[in-house]
């Protein structure tokens, strides 16, 4: 079968440019799925995109399916002949395949005989397939809206105007969303805007390269960055690219082309935070720093033109931004005519969560538990409760309701320049730490009380009122809550338990429906969660099962626990000490053995049960001690030394012997063995 390359190009107005990526790798893959189940041979896919255009292109694909043999299956022999004569049903498969009965075969299966018939069965050409599968694959984009344009009944993401179906050098007829392919696309629209011919798939990129598209994403983005970093070294500024930022900007232009642009010095007045996101936001500008780091009055605008005259285009810029950063300034300047404090009965109007009460009702609980736990670790309690207080005040200021992503931030300004302590202030910026894997914790013992505190909040009320997460729908971001509030106490190193915190957080709220067995519910979820913790640790599935099987509540402890287990599974013996462990279980579990019996020295009888005895008495001793200083990988150091005493018992000790009291005491040797490792994890659920 020959091979060629395949280019699908729909062209369109310029699509949102957040769902651009999606959009195209969602083309590329469905594209992808459609062939390969039509099983046509082909190389790699690649998604390209810009504004204007979703494309896909599919290298080395086969003009055809491959010819396949046809198997089918009749009725049985028994029931095909009749005193030798082909039956009804014989003669009626036969015509069913276009054949006489004495050209079908037999069938040998484990059933029996069967009359059959095996065709060779031509492969469908790549121009009769191809129809079907990209408009499959269109109509299965996650669009983010559909909408209808014109007197047409077609929808959307946006209006279409082209398609582009090229197999190597020729049109594969085919018609998309009211579209006929073609071989005809359009370059940029300013720059090249008049219609082309592409004489090959080949020649895409580069055709559009010459039209001042760049439709390779990945080129595009890396391009873009290059040009802002230049921009900045130029101006001896250092520029802060956010990733969401550069995609989003990728996303909006075919051609692009850095620009610099300043502003007045005055508005660095304002809060730098404000003016970024300002920047960030509403313009999609990229902020510059000095060697000090702190906020340059300059701006990398990214264009999608190579103007004549770049000047002008600056000057555009600097003039819709000027507006947008006054407007930073009004709301900076409004806010600090109210204290944070005096916000505080504004936040009654606000709803929380309906069954929850308002953002008073929620800072309020959030007081009582915050205050609790900056006893436990030693903080302020005093400036717990007041950062409490104060903590969601920031949500009803002019600043926040237009930048969102502004919360806590503001607060700690607002709170500063009220005169409030620094505890406080830092802590309102605090409390929202860490945001996402990998983001640093509170760094105050004030931000940490009442960043755990909110979040127990909000996980006890919401599994309160029913409405725990499903595997498809979060929407109070409770397991974010969870994870941060491990992270929280694990690098944080706060030793609390999780129940103790789980029980106060659950008694601040009133009459929740789901109030009867809340906190157990609340922690089995939280506990859980310890798996993602753990693999994002880079700890084995297997060592969070042997800690998780444990009772343990106190997730500091339990971390320690997932390290020290998995030091031990590195060593030699843990293996075969991790089977004799399943083996006792299975064993004390056959014989319902009572796993507080005391062994009886003078039942021992047996060299290896004596060895084991005095092994296992020896290791108490030295472990107990590190057990009461958490120093669990120090204390299966020791353990490991059991595996001789425990693999001879096993070879030359009957536990099942007749005589009562024998038995009952070696199962005590073993019970008393198993929970010297129960202490720290159940190691037989490691993988041998």
């Amino acid at each position: 079968m020959a091979a060629n390359t395949l280019l699908i190009e729909l062209g369109v107005e310029e699509l949102p440019p957040g769902a651009l990526r999606d959009l195209a790798q969602a083309l590329r893959d469905g594209v992808s799925k459609g062939l390969a189940d039509a099983e046509v041979p082909m190389g790699s896919a690649t998604a390209l995109a810009s504004p204007r255009r979703l494309a896909v292109r599919i290298e080395a694909l086969a003009d055809k399916q491959p010819d396949r043999e046809v198997e089918k299956r009749g009725p049985a022999l028994a029931a095909a002949f009749k005193d030798g004569q082909p039956t009804k049903a014989a003669e009626g498969f036969a015509r069913s395949c276009g054949v006489s009965v004495d050209e079908l075969i037999h069938l040998e299966t484990d059933k029996g005989t069967w009359l059959g018939y095996r065709e060779q069965q031509q492969g469908e050409s790549i121009d009769a397939l191809l129809p079907a599968i990209v408009a499959s694959a269109v109509n299965a984009l996650p669009v983010p809206k559909n909408m209808r344009w014109g007197a047409s009944r077609i929808e959307f993401s946006r209006p279409v105007h082209w398609l582009v179906l090229l197999y190597g050098d020729r049109v594969v007829d085919a018609e998309v969303l009211g579209l006929s392919a073609g071989r005809t696309t359009r370059g940029h629209r300013f720059h090249a805007p008049d219609a082309f011919d592409l004489a090959h798939a080949d020649d895409y990129q580069a055709a559009l390269e010459n039209a001042y598209v760049l439709v390779d994403m990945d080129r595009r983005r890396a391009r873009i960055r290059e040009q802002v970093l230049a921009e900045a070294e130029v101006h001896d500024g250092q520029a802060v690219i956010d990733d969401a930022l550069l995609e989003e900007v990728n996303g909006l232009v075919e051609w692009p082309v850095a620009l610099t642009g300043s502003f007045d010095e005055r508005f660095l007045e304002v809060p730098a935070e404000c003016l970024i996101s300002s920047m960030k936001a509403n313009q999609k500008y990229f902020h510059l720093l000095d060697a000090d780091g702190k906020l340059m009055p300059q701006f990398i605008t990214v264009a999608n033109i190579e103007s004549e005259d770049p000047q002008q285009v600056i000057y555009g810029n600097e003039k819709v931004i000027r507006p947008r950063l006054a407007d930073a300034v009004f709301f900076f300047e409004t806010d600090r005519k109210q204290t944070l404090a005096s916000r505080q009965t504004s936040l009654s109007n606000v709803v929380f969560q309906r069954e929850l009460g308002s953002l008073a009702d929620k800072a309020a609980r959030s007081e009582v538990v915050a205050r609790f736990i900056a006893e436990k670790i030693g903080g302020d309690s005093s400036a717990a409760a007041r950062a409490a207080q104060l903590a969601k005040c920031d949500l009803v200021t002019e600043m926040v309701l237009e930048f969102p992503e502004l919360q806590g931030i503001m607060g700690t300004y607002y709170a500063r320049h009220d005169g409030e302590p620094d505890a406080v202030a830092d802590a309102l910026h605090e409390q929202y730490l860490p945001r996402f894997a990998g983001d640093e914790i509170p760094r105050t013992s004030t931000g940490m009380a009442i960043a755990l505190a909110d979040r127990l909040d909000t996980l006890t009320g919401i599994f309160g009122i029913g409405q725990r997460p499903t595997g498809a729908k979060d929407p109070f971001a409770l397991r974010r809550a969870t994870i941060g509030v491990l992270n929280i106490l694990i690098k944080g190193e706060l030793d609390l338990d999780l129940r103790e915190l789980l029980e106060l957080a659950a008694s601040q709220h009133r009459d929740l429906p789901k109030a009867d067995g809340l906190v157990d519910d609340v922690l089995t979820y939280m506990l859980d969660r310890f798996r993602a913790w753990a693999q994002d640790e880079g700890l084995p599935v297997d060592v969070y099962l042997a800690v998780r099987s444990r009772p343990v509540t106190r997730p500091l402890d339990f971390a320690r626990r997932l390290h020290a287990v998995h030091r031990f599974e590195q060593r030699e013996e843990a293996a075969a000490l991790a089977a004799a462990n399943k083996r006792v279980a299975n064993i004390l579990a056959k014989q319902q053995h009572d796993t507080g019996a005391t062994v009886d020295a003078a039942l021992l009888s047996e060299e290896a049960e004596i060895a084991l005895a005095h092994a296992v008495t020896d290791c108490r001793d030295q472990v107990e001690p590190l057990f009461r200083q958490a120093d669990y990988a120090q204390a299966l150091d020791i353990l490991a030394t059991l595996r001789a005493p425990v693999d001879r018992f096993f070879d030359e000790v009957m536990v099942a012997v007749d005589d009562d009291a024998v038995r009952t005491n070696r199962l005590a040797l073993l019970a008393s063995l198993q929970g010297l490792f129960l202490a720290v994890a159940d190691i037989s659920e490691l993988q041998q």
